[in-house]
């Protein structure tokens, strides 16, 4: 059986993008492939975080995996943190890593710039992310096509260790959703959308009520002309919510143009905002229920032994190939 890695950020609660986008298609996967899902705690805090915030963002964070449908009978959810292997390994890959291409990344430049203080850690994080995926053998890695370029930067790291030390390595390869892969900004529908967008009303998070739902659709960017159609040059804000309601209800986004011809965008908006409810609704019922529960505790406890036992092998593997460590004298 195939392995499936994906990481997530606990910087805040995620948004309808992160489900579409990825979340939804974790339950899909993981009835046939053994996958491991990661809060990524300390790639969280390459930049400034507030302790308390942080911590209680984590649980959130596992209990959403949960109630959004990730079995841990089937799959292993853990926290990084909990895991040392990850910044072992993470160490040492950034030993290979090249200064030139991790300043090429578009997520460091992104965030650096304007800065006048970067953390290290916002540079070498592509190193650490490497090692999140390389501990766990795994094949396959479905993300968002923004992190196309750290996936590309793995498999280097990935070659460069296994030809300069030994084959220790599976090369991992990028699962990109068709649809719903990039939703954007309700307010800006040229930028993807996102939990730490400072307009609130830019983004759905999954824990939004239902009335709030439907005054952030209601309030989306569209334009003037009144057609319901896809075309993202010229009609982005339309072409989003058309992707968002296709990727939560399963229809194509052709029988939905159909379904609003001669309409107007008032009641698409509605019903883009019936679609995202009732997607959230049972998320969010389940949720409630797990947040504080002792079960979230112990399948967070099993998932962090079960991570651990795979990524320690790994570990051991690498530092034997690199000559890290002492060899024992037999007596």
């Amino acid at each position: 059986m195939k392995t499936i890695f994906s990481g997530i950020q606990p910087s805040g609660t995620l948004t309808i993008g992160n489900y579409l986008g990825a979340m939804q298609q974790f339950v899909q996967l993981q009835d046939d492939y053994q996958c491991y899902f990661c809060i990524v705690d300390e790639h969280a805090v390459t930049v400034p975080q507030d302790r308390l915030k942080l911590r209680n963002n984590i649980r959130s964070l596992a209990a959403l995996y949960l109630a959004s449908g990730i079995d841990p009978k089937k799959s292993t959810l853990f926290i990084q943190s909990e895991v040392p292997a990850h910044t072992q390994l993470g160490w040492m890959l950034q030993s290979i890593s090249y200064i030139g291409e991790l300043e090429r990344m578009t997520q460091f430049k992104d965030k650096a710039t304007g800065k006048e203080t970067v953390s290290s850690g916002l540079l070498t994080y592509p190193s650490l992310m490497a090692a999140d995926i390389l501990l766990y053998k795994t094949d396959i890695v479905p993300v968002g096509d923004d992190q196309k370029q750290h996936l590309e930067l793995t498999r280097n790291l990935a070659q460069r260790f296994n030809h300069k030390f030994n084959d220790i390595f599976t090369l991992p390869e990028i699962r990109i959703p068709k649809v719903g892969a990039r939703i954007m900004s309700l307010q800006d529908p040229t930028k993807k959308m996102s939990k730490s967008d400072e307009h609130e009303k830019g983004f759905i998070s999954m824990l939004d009520e239902p009335k709030k739902i439907e005054k952030k659709i209601k309030s989306a960017v569209t334009d003037s002309d009144g057609i319901v159609e896809f075309d993202k040059e010229n009609k982005p804000g339309v072409t989003n919510l058309l992707t968002i309601y296709s990727s939560c209800t399963g229809e194509s986004v052709e029988s939905l143009e159909l379904k609003y011809k001669d309409k107007g965008y008032g009641e698409f908006k509605q019903g883009v905002a019936n679609a995202v409810i009732d997607v959230l609704k049972p998320i969010q019922d389940k949720y409630d229920a797990l947040i504080d529960s002792q079960e979230l505790d112990d399948i967070l406890d099993q998932g962090t032994e079960k991570a651990t036992i795979t990524a320690n092998k790994t570990v051991a593997k690498a530092k034997k190939a690199m000559g890290l460590g002492r060899v024992i004298k037999k007596k």
